[in-house]
């Protein structure tokens, strides 16, 4: 079997870390890439089933609507990304937030095959701030807002991650989507305490569960879809 290479490393800004030094390793074993924090993988290239569903249960909601904004956060492996320009119209436009530089970086040099062009797309403005600055910026602008930070609402990363999770950044995400617009979060893991938040703040909740590795079987993640009333709201659609 191959080794895994280290190709570089990145500090992670403002980092409060559990469980790790702060630093994010790019490593790569053949065609094969991972993105880790001390001894825990934040993100393999083989694993990208749960962050495409992200975008896909995502943009259904806000389908049919002329010129949809959608905000990402987090760049990563650029699944979100490519699933969310595969699902969205040629009028859409799509702004990804990435906290860390080094993670673009990667985007645009080691990783590039994996992005398959995706930032080059004219609907894509790339951002290198932090997600909840964005958001703050741009009352009732967005139509969806796909989160994918961290490892969910239980972070590992920088500290500051938790405050978009928090009471206050749940409310300031709802202020930055139009009526009807979807929150849609990613999570490694269930979090009722989470789940209640989303609630408490004003939206509709479902609690999706889907597969890492886009199979039948494996690791199952959490994407939580809310949505801000006064848009008419149609029933979620129902997981498999």
């Amino acid at each position: 079997m191959l080794p895994w290479i280290t190709l570089d490393t990145a500090k992670i800004p403002d980092a409060g870390v559990a469980g790790g030094e702060g630093e994010l390793r790019l490593k790569q074993r053949g065609q094969e890439f991972s993105i880790m924090l001390g001894t825990n993988e934040l993100m393999n290239s083989r694993l990208s089933g749960s962050e495409e569903a992200l975008a896909n249960l995502g943009c259904v909601r806000i389908a049919g609507r002329a010129r949809p904004d959608v905000l990402i956060g987090g760049l990563g492996m650029g699944f979100t990304l490519r699933a969310a320009l595969a699902a969205l119209g040629a009028d859409a436009r799509v702004t990804v937030a990435e906290l860390v530089p080094a993670v673009v970086a990667w985007a645009r040099g080691p990783m590039a095959g994996l992005f398959a062009g995706s930032l080059e797309d004219p609907r894509v403005t790339i951002r290198e701030a932090d997600v909840g600055r964005v958001m703050g910026e741009r009352a009732a602008s967005f139509d969806a807002i796909l989160l994918d930070v961290d490892n969910g609402p239980e972070g590992l990363t920088a500290e500051a991650n938790d405050s978009l999770y928090s009471t206050a950044g749940l409310g300031m995400a709802r202020a930055a989507l139009r009526p009807g617009g979807v929150f849609a979060v990613w999570s490694a893991a269930p979090d009722a305490a989470f789940a209640k938040r989303l609630k408490g703040v004003g939206f509709s909740v479902e609690e999706v569960r889907v597969r890492a590795n886009r199979g039948r079987s494996g690791t199952r993640h959490v994407i939580w879809l809310a949505v801000k009333g006064g848009g008419g709201d149609a029933p979620l659609p129902r997981s498999r």
